[in-house]
Parts: structure tokens; sequence; C-alpha cells
């Protein structure tokens, strides 16, 4: 899958060259690449004032469209989504990540400032929110977006029941994990403790090696997410 990226800020994406996403990178499932605001601003300038009065400034429509025909034109394809992150966009979830995943090419536009000339929709397939509160601008978001539907991909996990939503009516679940050791000891400074020193152990299921019950503790102390 391609991921076309256009933003002021490339350089706030190292997140992307690391773990499962560095590794998906090099074995060629995806392929990720940034569209520079800042080179397309000639000759009509990068952002200016809102009309109507009001804080801040407003990306121009003209340097965002010319960065979005560049994108489109880097990869030929029909199977493709125009996405604007938009804090009033759809809450990006699950079964969106999954369903982006069918898609050749993501262009993913990062809105900044007080946002970006509203002219630009009329060009955009969905926009998108990863929760209802305000960031400085949409790299987090794009990073998110670029993160869960790179896990959709077939390759990109090395194990597949690591897409939890294949388990249990494919609903997606949350629960605890441990690993070794078994027991930890540790000593307590903290105030909110009456116990100066504590033991923490595994959950005896765990270690017993019953894959049914495990599955059956699993199920009845996680915390279903959709």
């Amino acid at each position: 899958m391609f991921f076309d990226i256009i933003t002021l800020f490339p350089e706030a994406f190292s997140y992307l060259e690391t773990s499962i996403l560095k590794k998906a990178q090099e074995k060629k499932l995806i392929k990720i690449s940034f569209f520079d605001l800042k080179k397309f601003s000639q000759p009509h300038g990068l952002d200016d004032k809102p009309y109507g009065g009001g804080p801040g400034m407003v990306i121009k429509f003209e340097p965002v469209y010319k960065a979005l025909e560049a994108a489109k034109k880097a990869t030929k394809t029909k199977k493709r989504k125009i996405i604007l992150t938009h804090p009033a966009g759809e809450i990006f979830n699950q079964n969106l990540a999954r369903k982006l995943a069918q898609e050749k090419q993501l262009i993913i536009i990062c809105g900044h400032y007080e946002g970006i000339d509203a002219r630009i929709e009329k060009f955009v397939d969905l926009k998108i929110s990863i929760g209802k509160y305000v960031l400085t601008g949409g790299e987090l978001p794009a990073m998110v977006i670029v993160d869960a539907v790179s896990r959709h991909l077939p390759g990109v996990l090395h194990h597949p029941l690591s897409l939890e939503e294949k388990r249990w009516d494919k609903g997606l679940y949350s629960y605890s994990v441990y690993t070794r050791p078994e027991e930890v000891r540790i000593k307590i400074h903290d105030s909110r403790f009456k116990k100066k020193e504590m033991i923490l152990r595994v959950p005896k299921v765990l270690l017993s090696g019953n894959h049914k019950l495990i599955d059956e503790w699993r199920k009845k102390q996680s915390k279903r997410i959709i």
C-alpha cells in the first residue's frame, strides 16, 4: 500500500521509521511518502488571514491542491481514498482501519493552524478525527491512521492472531497480559500503599497450560473496545 502524506512538517514522522512499520517498508509491503506543503507554496504563498476575521492563519487552497495532484500522479490507481484530518471528522476506529486497508493508496492531508481553506474539501473522500480534542496539527492523526491500517495488510504482522479483532465474534478486546518472572517482589515507596513490600504474581490460570481456560479467563476480564 502507498501512504502519501501532505504536511507542513515531514520531519515530525520519525515514528514511522521504527518497529513494525520500519520492517514493513523494508519488505516493500508499504511505501510512505511525504509531500511538503512548503515546496508547493509558490507563487501563491502558504497561508493568510481568514476571511471574516478571527485568530490564526489559514493554509491556502492552492499549495494543498498542487500537493494533492502530485500525490495522485505518483501512484496510478483508482483504489485510493483522500483523507483530511479534521477535528469534526468521522471518529477513527478499527472498522474504518480495516476498510481503508482495502485501498491501494491513501493520501492523508494534515491540517494545521486554524485549518485549511475549506474549498479543498471538495476533493476529499472523508474527514477523519482520532478523538474529541484539539491537536496542534494533523501529523499525529496521520501516524495513527498509517499504523492502524498497516496492521491489516498481509505480511505486516509476524503473527496473524495479533489482529485481536479476529477473536471473540470479531470484536476488539483488551485484556491484561503478563510475562516472566512468575513472581516479582518489590519495595513500596508510594504513600498510597500501606504495605512496605509487595509480591506481585501472575494469575494461576495463565500458568495452567489449559488454553480453553485461559481464553475463558481473558474473555471474562477483558473490556470490549469495539
